[in-house]
């Protein structure tokens, strides 16, 4: 795995004994701040703790992705990114991929918004290559399959025994001391044993050379790809509203090699597959409400009444997003639709009880003129039936 996969758990306090930041109400007596603290915590908060962070931590190559553990398996497991926003480049070769998401890191790296981001660098491994020459081999009367054994146990090891104590077993493993395998140099003066007894270094019989080469190879649908990981600040922008961003500015700023094509991912394709079925979802919810609405009311008209009294509700749900601070997010979207069907059942039943009170009053013929009307809902105890109910 790359460096940039390393993971580092952090265990918060008890937020009680986080420290104290400067809120308009610090003035009030102790017994008047309650309430308050509820909505505006005295405490400096999540985003402010990660914010810093951010700042003081910070490792060139390292991507800082603030999640928690389970969110992050979960994202890993549905996109294959852990960040909030990812960006996969697709093409047929890992440096032109690595070299479009330098583009790509540098042009967003001044977005408003962005907390940090970070182009993986695929093709900046380094390998050691051991080139056996098959006729000085043969010369010593060795074969490739003899030299390798002897080259992997010399630097790798290689267990001959099994130490034993009570009931525990620990491997005893073999191998040179690292002075004699810790630079090419050395390892090209490893020991080679021949058939005659003599040894020779491994240089005799093979070319031992650095080369730098991918340091991971990632592939999805055929063809190679590359990440950028992008943590942005929820405070200033949402993700929606960065990656319409960040797609203008990557549109006029990279010109994509040919064969190269980029895939917008993470948290935001989890948001577009999702908003894709909502507008399937949310049209066939209102449409349901308004064919149980009228098979309950057996009228269009008290139909219309009942769905006039909804868009009150998701004012009131859109006016505590916006003082919370919160970003309209899919949980919001399916607590909307939740609350109108909510909000269709409390019409369903204050119209209920408006019509059995007039009812009421046809039946004993005391209904004959407005002001009956207007006794038959206040004085038949309807409102009051009303307000139980909501």
């Amino acid at each position: 795995a790359p460096m940039s996969m390393i993971e580092t758990t952090i265990v918060l306090k008890n937020k009680s004994e986080w420290r104290k930041t400067e809120r308009w109400y610090s003035s009030f007596p102790e017994f008047a701040k309650f309430p308050f603290k509820l909505i505006w915590p005295e405490t400096i908060s999540e985003e402010d703790l990660i914010t810093e962070m951010n700042e003081k931590l910070n490792f060139i190559g390292m991507p800082n992705i603030w999640t928690m553990p389970i969110k992050n398996r979960i994202d890993m497991l549905s996109t294959g990114i852990r960040s909030p926003i990812g960006i996969k480049v697709f093409g047929p070769n890992l440096k032109s991929i690595e070299a479009t998401a330098k583009d790509i890191e540098r042009v967003l790296k001044d977005v408003p918004g962005t907390r940090s981001i970070v182009a993986e660098r695929i093709a900046g491994g380094y390998f050691m290559d051991i080139d056996f020459d098959r006729q000085r081999l043969a010369a010593y009367g060795l074969t490739i399959k003899e030299v390798q054994d002897q080259a992997m146990s010399a630097i790798g090891g290689e267990n001959v025994s099994v130490a034993i104590i009570g009931r525990e077993r620990y491997p005893i493993q073999v191998r040179m001391a690292p002075d004699f395998r810790q630079d090419i140099s050395a390892i090209k003066r490893l020991p080679i044993n021949t058939p005659t007894g003599a040894y020779i270094p491994l240089s005799e019989v093979a070319k031992v050379e650095i080369h730098e080469g991918a340091s991971m190879i990632r592939n999805e649908n055929a063809s190679l790809v590359g990440y950028v990981y992008v943590d942005i600040d929820p405070k200033k922008v949402d993700v929606g509203t960065y990656v319409t961003q960040a797609k203008k500015i990557v549109n006029e700023k990279i010109t994509l090699p040919l064969g190269h094509t980029i895939l917008w991912s993470g948290q935001y394709e989890n948001m577009e597959r999702v908003k894709e079925r909502l507008k399937v979802v949310i049209p066939l919810t209102l449409f349901l409400i308004v064919l149980l609405l009228h098979i309950n009311t057996k009228s269009w008209i008290k139909t219309g009444i009942i769905l006039l009294a909804v868009p009150f509700s998701l004012i009131g749900a859109v006016w505590i997003l916006v003082l919370l601070g919160y970003n309209l997010s899919i949980a919001a979207w399916v607590g909307m639709i939740a609350l109108l069907g909510l909000d269709a059942e409390t019409g369903v039943f204050m119209l209920m009880y408006l019509d059995l009170a007039y009812d009421e009053r046809v039946n004993a013929n005391k209904m004959n003129n407005e002001q009956d009307l207007h006794a038959a809902v206040i004085e038949e105890n309807a409102v009051d039936e009303i307000q139980d109910r909501t």
